[in-house]
């Protein structure tokens, strides 16, 4: 889905943004789509994460710190909007270094923040996370529920939304939170510890190796393409009515570690050897979007069903 300006939103010829985080995971993707719709691009990004392979090379990439406001003041010029992906992204390694995640997700946010306001820029489209609701008895989950962050990395992501809608209404510049579900994909990386779930099964049931399921498996998750997550954000950037707005964006559909399991397994070709450990908890037992906000403020639909995204990343597993 391309961006659009109908119903009064903002014009994307010869838009120019800047894309914090941009050589990182959904951030690589969404650079490339704008870059391929005539967008002028820029991307900040430290490669603590990112991947510089993964962008077109006519994307400027500036490697660099998101605490380093003169910097962020020479990459902000002409910029109409920001999309802010910079982020420390591991839950549990969070719980260890909670210090590091304050200072790049907090820390680094407010100084974007402070340099948008010093250069003004018009719009920040921030990516948030579903980890802010923690757990949460009535599913799926709508943008008004009690936030319940439980790690370091969540209470990070909560307090960014904070800090930018509260100098947004300062500043007089617009701003979006996207909590963003569970993105999965072409070019997610599944490092050897805190490896995201799809590619750390898919890599395993894959060389037939034991798959880790932790608690009993029927925890539920709801995951969502990465095409799909970019269509949202590209659309928070120009639509209208969307100032100082939460927006969740998942897939609206709940399934189990289990069948993620079976499923994986199923696109494989090869039955997942599942061992499970019941000694550590496989985190809030539900999990799953309301997505009828983003339909109407965003007019997004996700496209891909988990089942065709799984063979999608399949057929490029095994390229």
């Amino acid at each position: 889905m391309a961006p659009s300006a109908d119903g009064g939103g903002r014009r994307q010829d010869a838009m120019q943004t800047l894309i914090t985080g941009g050589a990182g995971f959904i951030g690589a993707h969404l650079a490339n789509r704008l870059h391929g719709q005539g967008w002028l691009v820029r991307v900040l990004d430290d490669l603590s994460a990112g991947n510089p392979n993964h962008l077109s090379s006519r994307i400027f990439l500036q490697r660099g710190d998101i605490n380093n406001i003169p910097q962020l003041w020479s990459l902000l010029q002409d910029v109409d909007v920001v999309f802010h992906l910079a982020a420390r992204v591991s839950v549990p390694a969070s719980a260890h270094y909670p210090k590091e995640y304050n200072a790049v997700n907090v820390g680094g946010t407010v100084s974007l923040l402070e340099a948008c306001r010093d250069v003004g820029v018009q719009r920040v489209v921030f990516a948030s996370s579903a980890t802010v609701y923690g757990a949460q008895a009535a599913q799926p989950v709508k943008e008004d529920a009690p936030v319940r962050p439980a790690a370091p990395y969540a209470v990070s992501k909560l307090a960014a939304e904070q800090y930018l809608f509260s100098l947004a209404r300062l500043n007089g510049f617009e701003a979006v939170a996207l909590r963003i579900f569970n993105a999965y994909g072409p070019h997610q990386e599944a490092p050897p510890v805190n490896a995201p779930v799809i590619p750390r099964f898919m890599q395993d049931v894959s060389h037939q190796r034991s798959v880790l399921v932790f608690g009993d498996g029927r925890q539920t998750r709801d995951f969502i393409f990465v095409d799909d997550a970019v269509d949202a954000l590209a659309a928070a950037a120009l639509a209208p009515d969307v100032g100082c707005e939460i927006i969740n964006v998942g897939s609206g559909r709940e399934v189990s570690i289990n069948a993620l399991a079976d499923l994986i397994g199923a696109t494989v070709g090869k039955a997942p050897n599942v061992l499970r450990n019941t000694r550590e908890s496989g985190g809030v037992p539900r999990l799953v979007a309301d997505t009828a906000k983003a339909r109407r403020l965003l007019h997004c639909q996700p496209q891909v069903p988990l089942e065709e995204g799984l063979k999608r990343l399949f057929a490029l597993h095994k390229a």
